[in-house]
């Protein structure tokens, strides 16, 4: 197989689809390997390291878009791109199609096959492809928040974990899965104090045993988050439905609850946010204030430690790539149910539940393809 790895060109996203080791593995395969020049340098990876590893560099992407029978990329395509995905072309990629309409429409007009790497399950219902970002999300999103609570970048002025004699900073975490679990570990690392939520009873006990004895968990209800948000510095909103557009935990009357000065990170914005005033923002412009609330929204947070990010990625997503590439993405879906939950769609139809609820869309039986 042929696959094709364009640069980046989201704001500010210097991440890369492919290491120079991943790139290695396919050519070793009996793969071909395009890669766009410069494509990771922004990740600490030469266009020496992919030639040395057998890529072929090339500097125009829509001739990698040509040739590609399969497009890894890390973030969805953007408007620009939407003209050079190929019909039929495999698109390998984070799509969040629930949170964009009009990327939704794109990928159905193109009729290319999307598989998106954050629906892409287990059995389990763990999401192999999300989890190295997410890890990455969570924890940046204290680092993030600390920083943010500094007076001059307008938050209270308060030291997330305290000093001798002055009490730490209170945390409070929605949603108690990958992200949550690594905000929670961060911010009590740090000297906080932390609360954790989320409806799953079963999740609160498991956490209840892991985390130190600064983290408490409760049920996430409106009620309970209404109770604590008053008395929180920094809130960070960690909700995630595969494949489906979050839900608002913190609405738009409650930030009149908070203290001037609190901050809020919503880690889930790619997919919709669960936070009702969030919306997108960019590391280049990465918060704004409502209501003397400091809101930091930005889609691709793990876009600012690219050379770790790239890393995990690939470490996560190579196997399914290589089985991609082996077989097709016929064979491969038919022969692996991870895989195959990561279509979303295929010849402009929607094949997944959740992106086709998200617009009101007609869902197509994915079995009809396979």
């Amino acid at each position: 197989m042929i696959i094709g790895i364009p640069s980046e060109i989201k704001n500010n996203e210097a991440r890369v689809a492919l290491t120079p080791s991943g790139a290695k593995e396919l050519t070793k395969n009996g793969h071909q390997v395009y890669v766009q020049s410069d494509a990771g340098t922004g990740s600490g990876f030469l266009d020496k390291d992919y030639l040395d590893a057998g890529a072929k560099m090339l500097s125009d992407p829509s001739e990698i878009y040509k040739i590609a029978e399969m497009i890894m990329k890390v973030k969805e395509p953007i408007e620009s791109e939407y003209i050079l995905i190929q019909k039929g072309q495999v698109v390998f990629t984070y799509f969040h199609f629930a949170s964009s309409k009009p990327l939704t429409d794109a990928m159905m007009v193109n009729r290319s096959v999307c598989i998106s790497y954050e629906t892409v399950e287990r059995a389990d219902k763990s999401l192999p492809l999300l989890i190295p970002m997410s890890e990455v999300a969570g924890r940046m999103s204290i680092q993030e928040g600390a920083k943010y609570l500094e007076k001059p970048l307008r938050g209270k002025g308060i030291l997330l974990g305290g000093v001798p004699g002055v009490p730490p900073a209170k945390v409070l975490i929605l949603g108690g899965g990958i992200v949550g679990m690594n905000a929670a570990k961060m911010a009590a690392g740090m000297g906080a104090n932390v609360t954790i939520m989320d409806v799953n009873l079963s999740r609160l006990r498991y956490l209840d045993e892991i985390m130190p004895a600064n983290v408490n968990t409760c049920m996430c209800s409106d009620y309970n988050i209404r109770n604590l948000i008053g008395a929180c510095d920094l809130i960070v909103g960690s909700v995630l439905i595969p494949g489906a557009k979050a839900p608002y935990l913190i609405t738009e009357d409650m930030l009149k609850d908070m203290q001037p000065g609190t901050v809020l990170v919503d880690v889930a914005v790619d997919q919709g946010g669960c936070i009702a005033t969030c919306k997108p923002t960019t590391h280049e412009d990465p918060t704004y204030i409502i209501d003397d609330i400091v809101h930091y929204c930005v889609a691709n947070m793990p876009g600012a430690v690219p050379y770790t990010s790239t890393l995990a990625l690939t470490n996560a997503t190579l196997p399914y790539a290589l089985l991609l590439a082996d077989l097709g993405w016929k064979k491969g879906c038919n022969s692996n149910e991870e895989l195959k939950r990561g279509l979303n769609m295929i010849d402009g139809k929607i094949v997944y539940p959740g992106v086709a609820d998200a617009f009101g869309y007609k869902l197509s039986a994915l079995d009809l393809f396979l």
